[in-house]
């Protein structure tokens, strides 16, 4: 058993064997058993490129050769930061076939992140491209290696210079180590806003439970078109149901480089993309631009929207400008995943987050004491369940904090739940403002803001206050003309919300920092306006 992992007490890992939650699969045998039955559909395209099932499968083979025989073993941890590439499920499959555990970068980290990557998670190599919009991984990896010396080797996708060409690692096939289901299968990282991401160790039984759920609840089959916008080591993106998903269910994987109109339009168009994911920023875009593209979308079936919460007002748009469905996803890396159905009423879909995707999933709103709050109450969200983690990799200090002592998660997240048991999203616990005692929750304010049709996005955030504490400062992003300050709260007081909710300042922005797995950065805006706070008082 990997050091520094949290196993699921025995009593639940029996129980969800028996309930047929976890059926002893593995990832390298589920691509195998793909390969079989779908042998010569397209399992993965990117640009020009389509690879089959079989071909896919082969190549795994034969690069898991390769990387035995560079050195690579059980249990090894390799750090990968690829962009939207087949390389990254070629790399990816190979490394579960020999139960090496890759652990999964954003093309967006640099020297700081990949370092404590490599470092914390002793790493035996690390994956990149040569370069990708115009940023050198190579240079990065001379970086990382200095400060890392057990660093052993770095692939390279594309001109490898000093380090090692993938292409070089792809060799007969030799016989592989054994890989138990119950093994962990990666590290996937936290989207915790504090500090360097926390590693989650995600086993082959947890996870495939997880996809394959999230398939069958969106209705993937070997007819469907899942497309990737967002970055492909995004667990969102990979499992709800995600890349994974779509391969579970023999379906085509379209890689598409961004998520830019221009590009994911065109795609939808030319590949017959029945579902693809967004987070709330881009689907904005995507509504902005939909009426000024000539591109034929009505392959699409579903949109997904994730990540972040999703503004009703915005919500509201989503059927009417693209004629499909909106299904909302609210889920966390380390595990509990929530979904709106897809044959859903409209007034489900667009005002809540969805419900738990597992008869299994166990959920509890507490107060402040642990105590279950009344039904309909806001309170903070703890979980456990099949595929919800029951601590963070080699971190035994913060598990003891981030999980309750009979095995739930604190997700960190302000919730409510409905009497149909759907979940709505209130906000983050940092992201309730005590102002003065009344409480704010940043996300209902945000909401309004959002349904003026001159703002694009916004944020809300505390900032320091001697009187009160705190107060409330948004950050917005106008859309067109910028919007007068008045002339924004004089919007919230028509929409009826209590005067204390009204932000005390309004900071115009032209984009939001974020957070090194590509969330707002409310940290970040928090100490922007302490700093303009400063530089007034002096």
């Amino acid at each position: 058993m990997l050091v520094g992992y949290t196993e699921w007490p025995k009593e639940f890992a029996d129980r969800y064997r028996e309930a047929g939650c976890w059926l002893g699969e593995t990832f390298g045998g589920v691509l195998r058993e793909r390969a079989e039955k779908y042998g010569d559909q397209i399992a993965v395209v990117s640009g020009k490129t389509h690879v089959t099932y079989s071909e896919l499968d082969k190549k795994v083979d034969r690069l898991a050769a390769g990387l035995l025989n560079l050195g690579i073993k059980k249990e090894d941890r390799v750090v990968i930061q690829l962009p939207n590439i087949i390389e990254f499920f070629e790399i990816c499959f190979a490394l579960f076939r020999i139960g090496a555990l890759p652990v999964f970068a954003l093309p967006s980290h640099r020297s700081s992140e990949i370092s404590y990557f490599c470092e914390f998670g002793e790493a035996s190599a690390y994956v990149i491209s040569d370069k990708a919009l115009g940023f050198d991984y190579r240079k990065l990896a001379r970086e990382v290696k200095e400060k890392v010396p057990t660093l052993q080797h770095v692939i390279v996708v594309g001109e490898e210079e000093e380090f090692v060409n993938i292409n070089d690692l792809y060799m007969d096939p030799i016989s592989l180590p054994e890989v138990q289901p119950s093994d962990v299968a990666f590290l996937q990282l936290s989207g915790g806003t504090t500090g360097l991401s926390k590693l989650i160790p995600r086993t082959h039984d947890d996870y495939i439970y997880s996809l394959r759920v999230s398939a069958e609840i969106c209705n993937l089959n070997a007819e469907s078109v899942y497309m990737t916008v967002l970055p492909v080591a995004h667990n969102y993106p990979m499992s709800s149901p995600g890349t994974f998903g779509t391969f579970y269910a023999g379906g085509k994987v379209v890689l598409a480089t961004g998520g830019s109109p221009d590009e994911a339009f065109a795609l939808i168009e030319e590949e017959k993309v029945t579902i693809t994911a967004l987070v709330p920023p881009l689907a904005m875009i995507w509504l902005d631009a939909a009426s000024s593209r000539n591109a034929d979308l009505s392959s699409l079936e579903v949109i997904q929207v994730g990540g972040a919460k999703f503004s009703v007002e915005v919500a509201k748009r989503i059927r009417p400008t693209f004629g499909c469905t909106l299904q909302q996803v609210f889920g966390m890396a380390e595990g509990l995943v929530n979904y709106t159905r897809l044959d859903d009423p409209e007034e489900i879909i667009i005002h809540t987050q969805g419900r738990p995707m597992s008869a299994h999933d166990e959920v509890r709103v507490v107060d402040e004491n642990d105590n279950d709050v009344k039904p309909g109450e806001v309170g903070s969200l703890l979980t456990r369940g099949p595929y919800t983690i029951r601590g963070y990799y080699k971190a035994e200090e913060h598990n003891a904090r981030s999980f309750t002592k009979d095995g739930f998660y604190r997700t960190g997240d302000l919730v409510k739940v409905n009497e149909q048991g759907y979940i709505i999203v209130e906000g983050r616990d940092k992201d309730q403002i005590n102002r003065g005692g009344e409480k704010v929750a940043a996300e209902e304010v945000e909401n309004h803001l959002l349904a003026h049709d001159a703002v694009h996005d916004v944020a809300i955030v505390s900032m320091p206050d001697d009187y009160l504490g705190e107060r409330t400062c948004a950050f917005v992003i106008a859309r067109g003309q910028v919007p007068t300050v008045s002339e924004l709260k004089m919007f919230l007081r028509e929409r009826g919300i209590a005067a204390y909710k009204i932000p005390d300042r309004i900071e115009f922005i032209e984009s939001f920092p974020q957070t090194g797995v590509g969330k707002v950065s409310k940290k970040e805006l928090r100490k922007v306006i302490a700093e303009k706070l400063i530089t007034v008082k002096q």
